[in-house]
């Protein structure tokens, strides 16, 4: 008789991988305060020994980080692997088509570029590359930034069909500064002016000395299914805000129409 579909794969799998992932599957619901061998070893009832060379492996590969109190964490690495899993998410790898675009504007304006995703979980910066400037803001890929406070946050939650809008909504919305908008009310109107100018803003809305502009990037049916942001220190002189304004927004229409035709829609030219 043959394997069942459920037998096949657990027949076919290795041992000390599923220990593996059970150990990261603890440190993800630690709620970010992580654990340590001790508490591992109890929780997981394996050997002290095995969970230690899980641990050691993992640390080396940046999977994993461990504090000076012997505490461990899951590590930045799996924010790089997160970002690579939403930019196949589709049939257009976006960050790829994206990134020699912010390369090459970066390298000409000297800040710091980013390219950001919406998905069920919210904002997520796909891709991103580092200016040379002297205060250029320091950007990475894989980092989860909040749905409302932001230029590219607010840019996308704009452009999400109406209930997918009433749904962030209607979750907690964090204050980071006084300028953070939490009341639904002015949200919505803020959205709303973002989708008339083509472009958001953002004041100071997640941090303090922290500004930025972003623009939409659209696919060839006229979907935004990014948003291009380029961060920059509070107290920028007015001129510059606006080449950085007109940067982004020239950058991400040319990103738009280097976006090839989906595989199931006939190219069109950009509206």
């Amino acid at each position: 008789m043959g394997e069942t579909t459920n037998e096949a794969p657990a027949k076919h799998t290795i041992p000390v991988i599923d220990r593996m992932m059970d150990v990261l599957g603890e440190l993800e619901h630690s709620n970010g305060t992580g654990l340590t061998i001790r508490e591992l070893t109890s929780r997981l009832r394996l050997p002290r020994t095995t969970v230690y060379r899980i641990l050691n492996t993992l640390q080396r590969h940046e999977i994993v980080r461990r504090d000076d109190a012997g505490t461990y964490t899951l590590g930045r690495r799996l924010l790089t692997l997160a970002a690579q899993v939403a930019s196949r998410a589709s049939e257009i790898d976006v960050g790829a088509i994206a990134q020699p675009f912010l390369d090459k504007l970066a390298t000409e304006l000297g800040e710091s570029v980013k390219l950001s995703v919406i998905d069920e979980d919210g904002i997520l910066v796909l891709a991103t590359s580092q200016g040379r400037r002297e205060y250029a803001l320091t950007v990475a890929p894989g980092q989860r930034m909040p749905i409302h406070a932001g230029a590219a946050s607010k840019l996308l939650l704009a452009h999400l069909p109406p209930e997918a809008i009433d749904y962030w909504l209607s979750t907690p919305l964090t204050v980071y500064t006084n300028r953070t908008i939490t009341d639904p009310k002015r949200l919505r109107s803020e959205l709303a002016r973002i989708r008339r100018q083509g472009w958001a803003q953002d004041k100071g809305e997640n941090a303090p000395s922290i500004q930025a502009f972003a623009a939409p990037v659209y696919d060839r049916r006229g979907k935004v299914v990014a948003a291009l942001s380029i961060p920059f220190l509070a107290g920028t002189e007015p001129s510059r805000m606006e080449e950085l304004r007109m940067a982004a927004i020239e950058t991400a229409r040319a990103i738009s129409e280097a976006m090839p035709a989906s595989n199931r829609e006939p190219r069109e030219a950009l509206g």
